[in-house]
Formats: structure tokens, C-alpha cells, sequence
């Protein structure tokens, strides 16, 4: 038989490429109901395979499977359509599934229909988040995993969420700020760890779902002025890495004990993240020890090969992604290309082991190696939008919702003086816009109008066509109504028009012709005006704050399922708001000198560079991280008999102080500042107690946010979070909250060189109105003192 031809070589490879590329995109998403993923009971030939034994330890389980898979086998299982193996019982599973805020359909992991129409849609993160209540965060993740298990064992969906997004919100202008908890650091982390626990339980190494941190890392722009995340090189400083967005990640790793984090599409420092073995091996499983996967963002291997051309050959690319630490591919191109990058010499079949070894376990702690067997197997159908589960929606809205202005008072409402409602704004009776984006099928909806319609009669009129606003033509009937009604209530702000995935805003006003109408219904209203805002990143509304007019704005984000209940209790007094702004509101003039291609956080006054976050910006602003306003007053105090703290930071006892001073000059009494690396930070916290006192006439909840302004350094923050705590006080009562500081880990400051350091010294600790201050130390093994060269 004569050579093929190289042509017929060449036509060979396509088709086969074809038929796995076919093959890996129409495989079944999902294990059928009522089936087993692998190791059926009633399948005589795999059930007794020490791969399927469950009292077997994992890792001994997980060696005995690898080693009957053939190469062939093993790089189909290293995509997220990983195929199956029918010769060992093992079905093909889609690992992407997303539970952002409640169990979405984005992924093709999950099918809504027939026992599951939908699932409960909780409000979009930025809202929760405006809650600060790190226990409501954990609940929503118990109910979001028990609606995912339920739908797992209907057949429908996954195991395996890619949620939540613990980016950092460093521009105002992203498009997608709506998902992320905010712009502090901690914030997010603490979210991150909170909302994690909610979803993967507390059986011990057994996993109730598999979540994922994404996107690692320094990712936070889709598409601005010309530049989209596919070829962004965001330049970050050693710095920025260490106190800013590594921050949330180590957090999410380390106290949330996650069991995947996404790399995400753009490269730092001239390296793809996917491919970045600093990042991915060194970082995340080495210096954090994740117990778990790598994922990268959807066809990031092919991105950094395709359109950042970093590889010169796709089997370099899928080399570089393995070696780096990627375990599973979103997308097919490491089923692809792996096994010809090992034919090449350029990966060794045991690099590929190493990456189904993570993968595979996480299957193994999820149970679905067990067959029929699980602790989770009694969730069905009723445990999906039931009662509870929508009367938690409803208070995480409730909670989140912030009251920028109170002018008056004018809020809040009353059903006696406030008997007919002129409702007016272009998302004054939405739906889907009040579950932001990742959102699923909602269990339904309560819209604003609805919501505001079970107080009071009301008018509605749209003002505007859609939150584009290009026209004026249906101002006149909305002006017309603000004169007829008692009150009015305008429901403006943005949707998934103006900030989404890939569309990043040009500025930070409301669009098109929104606040002339807000000033001209304000303007001719016959009672008090509203105006309630919904949005993911923060609106410029100085206009509506300056103008005597509006009486009350308030903020719901994307409330979601239950959004137009939410803030008609709130509008009317129901519940007392205590939501706080998880994010600066910016004027549009901060936007003048800040591309947001310009990844630094401090400011730079010789150039004009702003800076970034409350942590690093002083100028002007709408709204400060952390407002939020009440209809009662707290009264707060420090704790009687405690007095300014004095702590001594004991050392390793490798180190004196003269070695371990930021700037290498010690003055005869004290020490500038001690790497963390270098105190035995187990041992040093700070305890002190706050009175928080309602003085007012409504029960309320109060946020005590705790902000330390470090001793003078020129590197570290103006300010930073250390700590918050949400409390629930009556009217006319006290509560009293303890609040515990981790010094080196919530005192430190990160100098130039990316080194954690905690500043000797004076730490001011402010909390609303009142001053604490914590005087820290070098401590000799003998006792508190001042350790002199």
C-alpha cells in the first residue's frame, strides 16, 4: 500500500480533530436522572474496583483510576466536556456551572424545566455586599448549594460552580462591578470565604458543591477605549500584587478553603496568567496550598495562543498551561493538543497525571465515585424556591439596600399622608433587570411597581422609553402624574445595556437624557420626590444629592428576584435600611486624568494620577465607602475602663531588630517597621469593646465598620478596613460588640518591594465618630519593650 500523501495526512488530522472537537461539545452536560456519574452498584464490572470502594482513602482511589486510563483517555477528561470512559462506568460531566447569586443557566452545566423551572434568584453580589453581614453571605451559599444538589440529583445540573468573582472593583467603570463585593480588599475576601463555606458545607474533606474563585488575577477590565480582556497586559507593581488584589484570592484559599480558582484571560507582567507557573504552581498551590483545581476562563489556553500569540505552536500553549499548574481547560483545547505536546517531548505524561490527580479528587470529595450513595441525596424538586429559600431573597434585598439621602426627612412613606404614587423611570417595573447578569431563571419576580403597589394606588408612567433615555417624548406624561399624586417615586439608573460582561462604561453619569427628567418631575411633584437607583457600579447623582427637591435617594443595585419588595418596605418603613455603599461614588470628574488600562492604586500628584479606592484617593466624592443612612440614630462609645492599647509584637527570635527596620536606619528607640514573616503573629490580637446605643424610635441594624489610619509611612494606605461587624439593636436599647484584630494580618501595610511589614508605632482605629488607638511594639522574650540595636 503506497504513503499517504501529505495532503491526505493533513485532511486525516482535521476530520479526527473534527470528531473530537464534535464529540466534546455534544456529549451529555449531565449524569441522567437517577443514574450514577461512575461506579454504578448494579454495574458488576467496575463496582468492586478499588477506584469505587468509598472506605478506600481518596488519593489511593484516584492513583488506582489513573492507572487504567489510557493518554487518550486522560486528555478528554482535562477539558470542562470531559467525555467518558464507558469501559470503566465513568459518564462524560460538564464542569461548568455558575452559581453567582443563586443557581444560574449561563453554564451548559445546568438545565432549567420540567421539576426545575427555575431556582431562586438572590440579589446581585454588589448588593449583598452592601449588607456587610458576613453570616448572610454564608446562609445564601447554604441555600444556593442545596438548590444546586437538588438539581444534580434531578439530572439537571452539576457539581462543579465557577462563583464567586472576588476581583477587587478598582475602576468604577467596569462592567462587571455588579458581580464583585466591592472595592476593599478584605470586604471581598471575607465574602469570598463566608460564601464559599455556604456552598461547599462543613463535611469535613466531603464537598456539598465544588465553588471557584475567579479571576486570578489583577483582572478587572472587559472592554475600554479599544482595549478588551483578551490582550490586556496589566502591568502590576510587586505592591498592588501583595496588598490589593492577591488579597481576596489567599483569603478565598486559605480561609474559605475553596476547591478551584480561575485564571483569568489577561496577561501581568507579559505573562498569560493561565501559563504563569508563579502564579498557578508557586502562588496559589504552593505558597496557599489549595486543595483543589486550576480553571482557566473560558478558552484562555487558546486566547494567549490565538490572540496574545505568546506560544509559537498550539502544543507549546498547551505545555506551557500544564507545566504552569492548569488543571482543567474551559474549553476543548487541551483535549486537542495535550497528547501531541507529549508526543512532541514538550509535556510528560505525568504532568498530565498531576493535573487530573486535583480534578479528579474534587469529583471523589463531591461523591460522585460513591454510585447511589451520598448524604445529599435526599434534595429534590421542593428544596428548589421554596417558602424560606424566597423569604431570604427578600431579606438579603432588604438588607442591601442603601439610603444615600434623607433630606426632611422625607422617608420614610406614609400609607395614611402617601395614598397614591406616581411611579415613574424606565426601571420602575422590571423584571430581569433586578437579577443582574450569571442570573438564571427566577422561582418570579416582584417588580418596583408591584412592590410599591401593595401600599399605596399609583400612577406609572415610564418617563423614558429604556435606561438609554434618547428622547423626551414621554416626559410630559410623567410630569404630568408627579403632579397629581401625593408622592412620587422615580426608578432610574442602569442595566445590562450600559455594564455588562465585556461592555465596560464610559463614564459615571446617568445615561442619556435621565437627569433632566429627574430634575424636571422633582420640579413640578406635588409631594415629596424619590429617586431610587439601580445599578452594579456607582452614578455620579450629585445633582439629585445638591438638589432640595428630591427628598430620599436610595440605592438597590440589582435587588434581584424579589428587588420591588424589598424597597417598597423600605420606601415605607418597614424595614429600617442599614446597607453601606461597598464602593467610593465618584464624580465623573475623578474619571479626567485615569485610564483604566493604569493598574497602580496610589496616587501620583506629579502626573496628575488620582489614585484608586478610599484606601489610596482623597478628593472630592459623592458618596465615601461605607455610607449609608438610617431612620434612627446610633449612638456609639467605646466600652468603659478601655483604654489606648500598647502591644508588643514578639519576634521569631532569628531576627533583632536592627535587621528587620524598612529603610535600613534605627533610631535609638524605635523600629520602623517588622516583616510578618518575622513576628509570631499567632500570638498578637487586639480586643475591645463597643457600645452601640439606638437612640431613635425604630429598631435597626448598624454596620460597625473599623478603619486604622497606620502611622506615617509613604507607601501605605490612608486608611484601610480592619474590621465589621453588623448588629441588630432595638429602639431604645444597646448592644454591646466585641471587636478582635489580628495585628499582623489586619495592621500590616505592604511596602514598596511587595513586602507585608506592620508599621511600629501609633495605629489610629476609627470607628464612625470614635478613636481608639493601639501603640505597637517589638516585645523582648522578658516582656513588653522597645528592642534597641
Amino acid at each position: 500500500m503506497a504513503a499517504p500523501t501529505p495532503a491526505i495526512i493533513k485532511l486525516c488530522r482535521l476530520l479526527l480533530l473534527l470528531v473530537l472537537v464534535w464529540g466534546l461539545f455534544e456529549q451529555p452536560k449531565t449524569c441522567e436522572a437517577g443514574k450514577s456519574f461512575a461506579c454504578n452498584p448494579k454495574d458488576a464490572a467496575t463496582k468492586d474496583l478499588p477506584f469505587c470502594r468509598a472506605t478506600l482513602p481518596v488519593q489511593d482511589r484516584v492513583r488506582d483510576l489513573l492507572g487504567r486510563l489510557t493518554l487518550q483517555e486522560k486528555v478528554k477528561l482535562l477539558v470542562n466536556t470531559a467525555l467518558p470512559v464507558p469501559r470503566l462506568g465513568i459518564k462524560g460531566y460538564e464542569w461548568w456551572s455558575e452559581a453567582l447569586h443563586g443557581v444560574s443557566n449561563v453554564g451548559p452545566g445546568t438545565k432549567f424545566g420540567g421539576d426545575f423551572p427555575g431556582a431562586t434568584s438572590f440579589p446581585q453580589v454588589i448588593t449583598t455586599a452592601a449588607s456587610f453581614n458576613a453570616s448572610l453571605w454564608e446562609a445564601i451559599g447554604r441555600v444556593v448549594s442545596d438548590e444546586a444538589r437538588a438539581m444534580y440529583n434531578g439530572g439537571v445540573a452539576g457539581l462543579t460552580y465557577w462563583s464567586p468573582n472576588v476581583n477587587v472593583l478598582r475602576d468604577p467603570r467596569w462592567g462587571r462591578a455588579q458581580e464583585t463585593p466591592g472595592e476593599d480588599p478584605t470586604v471581598v475576601g471575607r465574602y469570598a470565604a463566608s460564601y464559599v463555606r455556604g456552598l461547599q458545607g462543613n463535611d469535613g474533606n466531603r464537598l456539598k458543591v465544588a465553588a471557584c474563585c475567579k479571576h486570578f488575577t489583577a483582572y478587572d477590565l472587559d472592554n475600554w477605549n479599544g482595549v478588551d480582556r483578551f490582550h490586556f497586559n496589566a502591568r502590576v507593581s510587586k505592591q498592588d500584587m501583595e496588598d490589593t488584589f492577591d488579597v481576596p484570592f489567599r483569603m478565598c484559599v486559605k480561609e474559605g478553603k475553596v476547591a478551584s480558582v480561575m485564571c483569568s484571560y489577561n496577561q501581568v507582567n507579559g505573562v498569560p496568567t493561565c501559563a504563569d507557573p508563579n502564579l498557578l504552581k508557586k502562588t496559589i498551590r504552593g505558597a496557599w496550598r489549595l486543595d483543589g483545581y486550576i480553571v482557566s476562563d473560558c478558552d484562555s489556553v487558546g486566547v494567549f495562543y490565538n490572540r496574545q500569540h505568546y506560544t509559537s505552536t498550539p502544543e507549546e500553549a498547551a505545555a506551557d498551561a500544564i507545566k504552569a499548574g492548569l488543571d482543567l481547560d474551559c474549553g476543548p483545547f487541551l483535549a486537542v493538543h495535550s497528547e501531541e505536546a507529549v508526543n512532541k517531548g514538550l509535556l510528560k505524561e505525568v504532568d498530565v497525571n498531576n493535573a487530573l490527580v486535583n480534578t479528579v479528587t474534587v469529583q471523589m470529595r463531591l461523591g460522585m465515585f460513591d454510585g447511589d450513595r451520598g448524604s445529599y441525596a435526599r434534595l429534590g424538586p421542593k428544596d428548589v424556591c421554596s417558602p424560606p429559600h424566597q423569604d431570604l431573597a427578600l431579606e438579603a434585598a432588604v438588607q442591601g439596600i442603601v439610603l444615600l439621602k434623607n433630606h426632611g426627612p422625607s422617608l420614610p412613606l406614609s400609607t395614611h399622608r402617601h395614598r397614591t404614587l406616581a411611579v415613574i423611570g424606565p426601571n420602575s417595573d422590571v423584571t430581569l433587570t433586578m437579577i443582574g447578569n450569571y442570573a438564571g431563571v427566577a422561582c418570579g419576580y416582584t417588580s418596583p411597581l408591584q412592590g410599591l403597589g401593595s401600599f399605596a394606588s399609583t400612577i406609572h408612567r415610564w418617563g423614558c422609553a429604556d435606561v438609554a433615555c434618547a428622547n423626551n417624548t414621554l416626559f410630559g406624561a410623567a410630569i404630568d402624574a408627579s403632579r397629581e399624586a401625593d408622592a412620587t417615586v422615580l426608578v432610574m439608573g442602569l442595566d445590562q445595556s450600559i455594564e455588562a460582561e465585556f461592555r465596560d462604561r464610559a463614564g459615571l453619569l446617568l445615561p442619556g437624557g435621565q437627569q433632566d427628567l429627574i430634575s424636571k418631575v422633582a420640579a413640578a411633584s406635588k409631594g415629596p420626590t424619590l429617586l431610587v437607583l439601580m445599578s452594579g457600579g456607582p452614578v455620579d447623582v450629585s445633582f439629585a444629592n445638591n438638589d432640595p427637591r428630591i427628598g430620599g435617594i436610595v440605592w438597590a443595585g440589582y435587588p434581584g428576584q424579589a428587588g420591588g419588595a424589598a424597597i417598597a418596605r423600605v420606601l415605607f418603613g418597614i424595614t429600617n435600611p442599614g446597607g453601606k455603599l461597598p464602593m467610593t461614588w465618584y464624580q465623573e470628574e475623578y474619571l479626567k486624568n485615569l485610564a483604566m488600562t493604569s493598574m497602580d492604586m496610589r496616587s501620583n500628584p506629579s502626573k496628575g494620577y488620582p489614585g484608586r479606592t478610599y484606601r489610596f484617593y482623597k478628593g472630592p466624592v459623592v458618596y465615601p465607602f461605607g455610607h449609608g443612612l438610617s431612620y434612627t440614630k446610633f449612638i456609639l462609645s467605646i466600652a468603659a475602663g478601655t483604654a489606648p492599647t500598647v502591644v508588643g509584637i514578639p519576634l521569631d527570635g532569628r531576627h533583632r531588630a536592627s535587621q528587620i527596620n524598612t529603610t535600613a536606619t534605627v533610631d535609638s528607640d524605635t523600629v520602623k517597621a517588622i516583616r510578618v514573616t518575622h513576628a509570631k503573629c499567632s500570638r498578637v490580637s487586639v480586643s475591645f469593646d463597643v457600645d452601640v446605643r439606638n437612640v431613635g424610635n425604630r429598631d435597626g441594624s448598624h454596620t460597625l465598620l473599623v478603619l486604622s489610619t497606620p502611622p506615617p509611612q509613604d507607601w501605605a494606605p490612608h486608611k484601610q478596613l480592619v474590621a465589621f461587624e453588623k448588629v441588630y439593636v432595638p429602639a431604645r436599647a444597646q448592644r454591646r460588640v466585641r471587636i478582635k484584630i489580628h495585628v499582623c494580618k489586619s495592621l500590616s501595610v505592604v511596602d514598596r518591594f511587595g513586602i507585608r511589614r506592620i508599621p511600629m508605632g501609633q495605629h489610629n482605629l476609627h470607628i464612625g465618630d470614635l478613636m481608639h488607638s493601639v501603640s505597637l511594639k517589638p516585645a523582648t522574650s522578658l516582656g513588653l519593650g522597645v528592642i534597641k540595636s
